[in-house]
C-alpha cells in the first residue's frame, strides 16, 4: 500500500531520482541537488504550492507529484488544481499507483476549493496520454513553452 503524504527537505533526493528515471528526464536533470534543494524552499515559501511523494510499506519513495493551487477570474473565478512531474517508480507502474496518486490529488485539490484539475505532458509520453484520458482528463487545450534564456 502507498501513503501519500506533503514531502519534507529530506525527500528531494529521492525525487530527483524518480524525475531522472524515465526516457526524458535521463537527459535533463542533473546530479547536483543543491539546485533542487534551493527550489524546494522556494515550493515552501508560497503557500500554494506542495510536492507531494507516496511512500511503500518500508518507507521507499516510490510516487511524487507536484499540485499548484491557482485562483482566477475565468470560469465564474474557478480555483485550479495545477498538477506536474508526475511519478511512478518504474517497477510500479501498471499496478495501480498512478490511479491512487490522482485520487490523493483530487482529495487535496478539492480540500483546497478547486473545481478544476488540470496537467500538461510531454507529448512523447504516448503511455501517460492513455493513462490520463483512461482518468477522465481530457485533451481540450493546446499548450505553449518558450524557454526564458
Amino acid at each position: 500500500m502507498i501513503r501519500f503524504r506533503e514531502a519534507g527537505e529530506p525527500d528531494v533526493a529521492a525525487v530527483v531520482a524518480l524525475l531522472s528515471d524515465d526516457m526524458l528526464g535521463q537527459g535533463r536533470e542533473g546530479a547536483d541537488l543543491a539546485h533542487y534543494e534551493a527550489a524546494f524552499a522556494r515550493m515552501q515559501s508560497e503557500g500554494n504550492n506542495q510536492l507531494i511523494v507516496g511512500e511503500d510499506d518500508a518507507g521507499r519513495i516510490v510516487a511524487s507529484y507536484q499540485i499548484t493551487f491557482i485562483s482566477g477570474l475565468s470560469l465564474r473565478a474557478a480555483r485550479r488544481a495545477q498538477v506536474e512531474s508526475v511519478r511512478v517508480a518504474g517497477h510500479l507502474r501498471g499496478q495501480g499507483v498512478g490511479e491512487a496518486m490522482f485520487e490523493d490529488a483530487k482529495a487535496r485539490a478539492r480540500a483546497a476549493g478547486c473545481t478544476l484539475m488540470q496537467l500538461t505532458m510531454n507529448t512523447g509520453r504516448k503511455d501517460a496520454n492513455r493513462f490520463y484520458e483512461r482518468l477522465g482528463f481530457v485533451a481540450s487545450h493546446t499548450g505553449f513553452k518558450m524557454p526564458l534564456d
